[in-house]
Order: structure tokens, then sequence, then C-alpha cells
């Protein structure tokens, strides 16, 4: 046979390889997919090779430039490729597939099929059996087998997601409405409805996915859903207001604003770099392809691990023998035994490291952070502390909600990241107020004059605000957004989620307008027709007792609130609280998407207690 020729043989092999990747057997796979593909094969080729063979596939391969590459068009370019390492490595990565499974299916936007990562699968699942592993509630499906599919079938009932969210924000979710025993279809959609509504309320995006995807386990939503829940939770405390030891990482020339504008993925690679420059090592730049030599993170271990000089906390040595390992997987092994001394051995294999996963690698290293930071928050320096506050519970909400809605980038500190005003436009867009991108200045901006772009684009948000929108924003101008002025900020934010609240509701009714006293109206008419008290307003007295919101979810669905559970009359504060705690949960539950807190309803503001009452309105209204 001449060279270059393929045989029948090879030609069913690639049929086979073909059809691995093509799993709705449409015929036809996108070019995004032979990116992933590479991406994730772990093939034997420098970087810069990878990137032109993909390249060469897309130009050659796709023939007619559809984007969508035929298995006559696959042959063609496999037989010029044939020849080559190229061609014998594709084919092994094809066959294999390793690391990517694919699943039936497809999206009906693109066609494409979905697939999802078998590394993160064994690394949330090891996650998850280790974080719930003493929670009795979870006896019945714990622990799972991380080479299985256990995962995508123990999500299915609701109480895994509840657990996990409320490990990575306490007290989200009220324990009392989580249903335990003797599920039924029922109760099972009840826990994922509270389980989707807290994720969105801590800030996951969750647009995409119903209670139906997670009672079928579909692999990639579920992955995504439970990264974004496990990310947040490994997150949250690097944060300068919740770890003041992070001033430690300051730069030369750098103040205080400087740092705490930064997000928690660039303060952990600082905190990265800061090990690495005492233990006199070179820098890193990502926890990617920094990271894969597994060097980086020996001596981050050495550095961290505890040295005997605290009380009570024996030293640990870590053993740097491994470095002079010739091959990288057996370095990366070796490394891990030791991140094991610090019980830091979680989210990664050694696989993982080699091939630097982005997301497992990040939560490798956040976890460690989170054990032992091995920072001294300075005496000496001269630093205004009063400076250092955490978030008010409104812009916690409001930085929830954004982020519930997938505005991009995700937005970390409220007033620094919105300065350039590129969320605002979106959020804009969400209530259909059209924004002409044209206007806008976009990211990278140039180093001279950059603030000038965005003080421009803060200008147009605030007149689109004004003339598009009809908000009434007296007295704000686009310097004030993109100085961060908080309560002209907040006046924005508020009337952006009150549109949008008003706009679900409109929808709803036929496009009825709908004001507060339409909100009003309706509550207290369902209360009425439930024989139940009514309220005079959002700032009525008796909602700080929950009363109210926990009548009108019971008229909406009868027989949902166990008042045995509740107080109604004399309460303390903590009975209260814990009346609201149930009240949001329970709102959660029936199929509301509050953003707002339990502490909101105690204390009666009028503005959450507003959004309350109109999401259950908006679940009222959907009622068959």
């Amino acid at each position: 046979m001449a060279k270059g020729e393929i045989s029948a043989e090879e030609i069913e092999e690639l049929r086979e390889a073909f059809s691995k990747v093509d799993v709705d057997s449409n015929g036809y796979i996108s070019t995004d997919e032979l990116t992933e593909l590479f991406k994730v094969a772990n093939l034997p080729l420098p970087g810069y090779r990878v990137r032109e063979i993909i390249q060469e596939l897309s130009q050659t391969m796709d023939q007619n430039k559809d984007g969508k590459i035929t298995f006559e068009e696959f042959v063609k370019v496999f037989h010029g490729l044939k020849s080559s390492e190229v061609a014998k490595t594709f084919r092994k990565a094809i066959n294999k597939k390793e690391g990517i499974c694919a699943v039936a299916g497809t999206s009906e936007q693109s066609g494409t099929q979905h697939s999802y990562s078998e590394e993160e699968k064994v690394a949330f699942v090891n996650w998850v059996n280790k974080a719930l592993e003493k929670d009795p509630d979870c006896k019945h499906i714990l622990p799972m087998d991380p080479s299985s599919n256990d995962l995508f079938t123990a999500v299915g009932d609701g109480i895994i997601l509840c657990k996990m969210i409320n490990l990575s924000v306490p007290d989200t979710i009220d324990e009392r409405t989580i249903n335990k025993k003797k599920l039924t279809p029922f109760t099972i959609q009840e826990n994922l409805n509270l389980a989707l509504n807290s994720s969105s309320a801590i800030g996951c995006h969750v647009v995409n996915i119903g209670a139906e995807d997670l009672k079928e386990g579909r692999q990639h939503l579920v992955l995504g859903l439970l990264w974004q829940i496990i990310k947040i939770g490994l997150l949250a405390d690097i944060e300068i207001s919740r770890n003041e030891a992070l001033i430690a990482l300051l730069r030369d020339g750098e103040n205080l604003e400087d740092l705490m504008k930064l997000s928690p993925e660039e303060l952990l690679l600082r905190w990265a770099n800061y090990h690495l420059e005492q233990a006199g090592c070179s820098k890193i730049n990502n926890f990617s392809s920094d990271i894969k030599d597994s060097k980086a993170y020996y001596n981050i271990l050495d550095q961290v691990a505890p040295k005997g000089d605290e009380e009570g906390i024996p030293p640990i040595a870590i053993d740097m023998s491994g470095l002079r390992e010739k091959d990288d997987l057996k370095r990366a092994e070796c490394m891990l035994d030791q991140a094991d001394r610090l019980g830091c051995r979680q989210f990664v294999m050694p696989n993982d490291v080699v091939r630097g996963n982005p997301k497992l690698n990040l939560a490798f290293v956040a976890n460690l952070f989170n054990k032992y930071p091995a920072l001294k928050k300075p005496e000496n320096q001269d630093i205004d502390w009063s400076s250092i506050e955490g978030e008010t519970r409104e812009e916690r909400t409001f930085r929830n909600w954004m982020n519930s809605l997938g505005v991009n980038p995700r937005v970390n500190h409220l007033y620094g990241d919105l300065a350039d005003a590129l969320v605002i436009f979106q959020l804009y867009e969400k209530i259909k107020v059209p924004v002409d991108w044209d206007k806008v200045n976009k990211p990278p901006y140039p180093k001279l004059g950059s603030n000038m772009k965005k003080l421009e684009n803060c200008n147009y948000a605030v007149e689109l605000g004004k003339k598009e929108a009809k908000f009434s924003l007296v007295g704000i101008a686009g310097q004030d957004l993109n100085e961060g002025n908080r309560t002209l900020t907040l006046a924005l934010l508020w009337q952006l989620m009150r549109r949008y609240t008003l706009n679900i509701l409109e929808e709803l009714g036929d496009g009825q307008k709908v004001n507060d006293d339409t909100i009003v109206r309706w509550v207290n008419d369902t209360l009425t027709e439930a024989g139940k008290n009514t309220i005079t307003g959002f700032k009525d007295g008796s909602i700080s007792s929950s009363m109210p919101v926990l009548d009108l979810i019971d008229a909406i669905q009868p027989g949902s609130i166990r008042y045995d559970l509740i107080k109604a009359e004399d309460l303390t504060d903590e009975e209260k609280l814990n009346n609201a705690k149930y009240a949001i949960s329970m709102a959660r539950k029936i199929g509301a998407r509050v953003y707002a807190l339990p502490e909101d309803l105690v204390e009666v503001k009028p503005k959450m207690v507003m959004t309350v009452f109109a999401c259950l309105m908006a679940r009222g209204m959907k009622r068959v």
C-alpha cells in the first residue's frame, strides 16, 4: 500500500473515533470539540504545536467553513497527517478520549454535544465525601464512589446540594425546610427548588439550570453548579475584612485600597508568590502552566507547614527530596504525599498537576490557604484599620443578585468592580433597556487615560438610566459611579433590581403595569382569601415576626408551613430571626427566587421586604 493511504481497518477505526465525538450521530463535530479534545487529551506535544495543529485542523478540515466537520472532511485531514507523529497521537487521543466524557444529547442553540471532565467529577466527589462524611442526613448516599457516576444520581434528591450550600455560606438554608425522610417526587422537587433558589441567593449563576436537570443528573450542569458552590466556599475567607493578615501581602508603594481591589483569585496568587519569595524562588503567574513541575508547590508547602513555633501546634517537616525526581508525574505524586501530611491532599491528582488543570489547582491552593495561611498581621505599618470593613447586607444582596444573573466579569467588590460600568450595561440589558455597545469603551484600557475611558462609560450609564430606563437619578453623575460613591451607587442598583423584579411580574400579568400598591393589593387579597391577617404596606410592623410572609406562603401552597415550628406572638429577637430564616427558606422551597436575607424581615427593611412579596407574588401567579 502506498505511504499515506488509509486502510479499510483504519477507516473503521476513524469512524469509531468520529462517533465517540459525534455522540448525537448528526454526522458532524464542531471545531471547538477538537480544541477541547487536544486540550484535555494530554498529547505529548509542546503547547505551541498543539495550537498550530488546531489552527491547521480548523483551516483544512472544515473545508466548507461552516464550523462543522463531517466524517469525509475528517478523513481527508487524517490522510494528510497520517505519516506524521501527529496522526498517531491524534488517533490515540480520540480513541482514549482521556479525561473527557461525552454526554449524549445536544444543546438546542449550538447543536453540539456536552462533555464533562472526569477529573473534576472525581475531585468534587472526594471533596463532598469528606465534607459531609459525618452528616447523618447524607448516610443514604455517602460515601460515593469517585470512579462511578454515583454523584449524578446522588444530587437528585437535593439534600447534598442544600448541605454543600450551607457549608459554603453558613445559615443560607434553614435545616427545618429540607425534606429528609420518605421522599416523594413532590418533596424532591421542593428540595431541588430550595437548592437552586438558595444557590442563586449566594451568587451562583443558575439561569439555565432547572430542577429537572438535577433530577436527571445532567452531568455538565451538575458539575457546573457544584463547582460554583464549592468555589464560593473556598474563596469566602480570601478577603481582607475577613482575614486582616492578608495585609502582609502589601507591596512597596501600594496602599490598602490597591490590595482591596484584588479578586480572591488574584489575592491567592499573590499569597503563593509571597511564600515563594520567602523561599527565594521565582514567582508564578498562574495555577496552570506555571505549576506543572510541582516545584512551586513544594516550596509553598515547605513555607506554610507548621514550624513548631506556635504553642500547641506540632511541627510538620516537609520532605523535599522528591524535587530531585526527574519525572514530572512522579514528582507530583511525591509533592502530594507531602500535602497529605498537612491534610491538604484535596482536589488534584498527580495528573491534574502535570496537566495544569486551572480549576482543580485553584481549589487545591485555596484549600491550602484556608488551612495554613502562614501570614502574620503586620504590627508596625501605618494602616487605617477602620477603613477595612466588610460589605453590608444590602451590598452583599446586590452583589449576589448580579452574579446570579451571570454578569461578566464576576463582581467581587461592589464599588470597585462597577467603576467602568460594564456590569451596569449588562444589567440594563437584563431589564430590556437597549445599550449601544459602540458607545462603550471596553477593556483592556490604555495605561494612560484608562480612568477617562471608564468615566465616559459611567456617564453613558447614568444617561441611559435617566433617558431610557426613566430612573430617578437626581444628583447622580457618572463620576459618582466611577468613584464608588456608596449612597448613589446603591440608589442606581436598587432601581435596577426593582425594575428587574417588576418586569417579571408584568410578564406574568400580560404586560399590565405593576407598582408597590399592586403588590400589596395582591398580597392582601391572597391573605384574605385564605382567612389570614393582611398588611398595611412594606413598613408594617407585623412583618418583623415574619408571620405575614409565612401566611402568604401557606396561602400560595396550602399546608406547606409547619406552624408548630414557629412562634407567633411575644417574640424575642432570636425567635424573630428564627421565624425569618424559616420564612426565607420556605419561600425558596416553594419556588420563589428570593435574594433578601432573614435580617431584612426582622428589621422590616421596606425595599427588601418589597422584593420578598414581589417574588412570592410571581410564584403565586404561576399557579396552575
